[in-house]
């Protein structure tokens, strides 16, 4: 985990400008979007943002709690480190169980979390990008 970049009743423009920036300031591959409630719309927005922003789109097709078991497991065995303290991911972390988190609010971090993980260390294997200096 290398940044939080959560952002609260954000119009489109708003976040997409936040997720390209994001992509750019880390110098990531891609950005992965679930496209179960937005479809489209949200590669889309992106687009619109910054064309040249791939975008791997990802569908739910399981309840959060058996998509983030995987990625507990990985936590389990110490094979996921977060650089920086996220308080807010940590508390939803600590609260979320089979039923949501206790206090009936979204998972969003996390969800976003499982995801970030799921893609980087069980998604597809490709084999490494090399960088021109």
């Amino acid at each position: 985990m290398l940044a939080d970049d959560t952002l609260a009743a954000a119009r489109p423009a708003e976040w997409a400008a936040r997720c390209v920036a994001l992509y750019h300031r880390l110098e990531a591959d891609a950005l992965v979007a679930e496209v179960n409630q937005g479809g489209e719309m949200v590669a889309a927005v992106i687009a619109e943002a910054d064309a040249g922003v791939p975008v791997v789109k990802v569908r739910a097709t399981r309840g959060k709690f058996l998509r983030a078991s995987p990625v507990a497991l990985l936590y389990e065995q110490g094979r996921v480190k977060h650089v920086g303290a996220f308080t807010e991911l940590e508390d939803e972390m600590c609260a979320f169980g089979p039923d949501g988190l206790s206090n009936g609010a979204s998972p969003d971090r996390l969800d976003a979390l499982v995801w970030a993980v799921t893609q980087l260390a069980l998604g597809e294997k490709k084999q490494p990008r090399l960088r021109r200096l």
